[in-house]
């Protein structure tokens, strides 16, 4: 859940309350199932900062990917294309990164 803050901080600062409202209204309604950290991923989150720390990687992103690699998760929705083309997950290749 850490990705929740930084996708409603990115809209917001853009001027975009009303994307940031229908973001934390589709939550509310189910539309979207947030996904905790879970205790074993904080290991892999430390792991992927340290490793990708000259993108610099950071904590929320890294906490996408270990979340995926857990989940199996093969596609990411993303603007940041930049982290997620260079991280190499554990479980495939390469993210599929959407849009």
């Amino acid at each position: 859940m850490l990705v929740i803050p930084e996708v409603a901080h990115f809209v917001g600062r853009r001027g975009h309350a009303g994307v940031e409202v229908d973001l934390l209204a589709d939550i509310g309604q189910g539309a979207l199932e947030p996904m905790p950290v879970a205790a074993e991923d904080w290991p892999r989150i430390a792991e992927l900062v340290w490793k990708y720390r000259d993108l610099p990687l950071g904590t929320v992103d890294a906490s996408v990917v270990a979340l995926a690699e857990r989940l199996k998760i093969q596609q990411i929705a993303t603007l940041d294309r930049k982290h997620f083309s260079v991280v190499k997950p554990s479980h495939l290749e390469a993210f599929e990164l959407l849009p």
